[in-house]
């Protein structure tokens, strides 16, 4: 059996709502930032909040940190308000705008950190969990960009918190350093915590998350298990190489959708078969042939090109 089941069944199950924006909206002069907002995180369950750039992330993320007010609406962590400080020492938030001094030491930020908490984490364990043990001596502004990721990582991890906040988490990580913050994760799952993950890897999401939430101008538009925002989208794609325009494509038959690039197309479609015949039977020059399944990616281009 895989990790991530393993760690999936002996994991504990939500017990209620941690943290909740309800008919949120947030003005930036004549900007809607957010619109009417919803938006649940249950307690032991990892949530991801997915949109294109600019759909109003961040605003969300903001609102429960306890970093902006909304313009109405309402806003409750662990019910209460999450700019008061019993709040924040539940909270660990590791965010793309996180800035940190040069000249200090991995372990000297940690310990910095672990301070402002009423029951950090060892930083022996923080480090450990981090993989930053052999680079606890290294000042930060000499590290490299993904050990600096490791570092504001464990930065939100050191205070023990029962509610994680990871904005894109893994960018500048390598593969295998990817992979094993993923694990870490999935452990901090396994204690227990709660965690709130934005991020443009979808495999990320797919991997990790428990519910997935879609948010596109300011408002959600899509929420559920990665396999229910999945079944929202036709269940193949056909991706080849055709001289066939993407209008004489759609009039196939079975065909849904009609993506066009550089090198190749990408059709959706309930019934591959019978497009690939309709394919077939117009272009015998057709090449580089490709039936997949769709995925999360698939399913969350198709949401938001609907709300344009």
């Amino acid at each position: 059996m895989a990790i991530a089941q393993v760690v999936s069944i002996q994991r504990s199950r939500a017990h209620g709502t941690v943290a909740e924006i309800q008919g949120a909206s947030k003005n930036f002069g004549s900007v809607r930032a957010l619109v009417d907002f919803n938006f649940q995180v249950r307690a032991g369950e990892l949530t991801a909040l997915l949109g294109p750039n600019g759909a109003g992330k961040t605003t969300a993320i903001k609102l429960l940190l306890g970093l902006a007010c909304p313009t109405s609406g309402r806003v409750s962590v662990f019910g209460a308000d999450p700019a008061e400080a019993t709040t924040r020492t539940r909270v660990g938030a590791m965010l793309q705008v996180g800035r940190v001094p040069e000249s200090l030491r991995a372990a000297e930020h940690i310990d910095l950190f672990s301070s402002y908490y009423p029951n950090p984490l060892p930083i022996s364990e923080t480090l450990a969990i981090a993989g930053l043990e052999e680079l606890r001596d290294r000042k930060f502004g000499d590290l490299s960009g993904g050990q600096k990721q490791r570092v504001l990582f464990a930065l939100a991890i050191c205070g023990n918190p029962d509610l994680l906040f990871l904005d894109e988490p893994t960018v500048g990580l390598d593969v295998e350093a990817r992979h094993l913050l993923w694990q870490e994760i999935r452990n901090l799952l396994g204690r227990g915590k709660t965690v709130v993950l934005t991020t443009h890897y979808l495999e990320e999401t797919d991997t990790l998350a428990d519910r997935v939430a879609v948010i596109n101008n300011g408002s959600l538009i899509a929420e559920g298990t990665p396999a229910q925002i999945k079944s929202r989208t036709a269940g193949k794609k056909i991706r080849c190489v055709t001289q066939l325009s993407a209008a004489v494509i759609r009039d196939i038959k079975g065909v849904i959708d009609v993506q066009a690039d550089r090198e190749a197309v990408v059709i959706q479609s309930n019934h591959p078969e019978s497009v690939l015949r309709g394919l077939l039977s117009l272009d015998l020059e057709i090449s580089g042939i490709e039936v997949t399944s769709a995925g999360l990616e698939d399913a969350f281009l198709a949401l938001t090109r609907e709300e344009k």
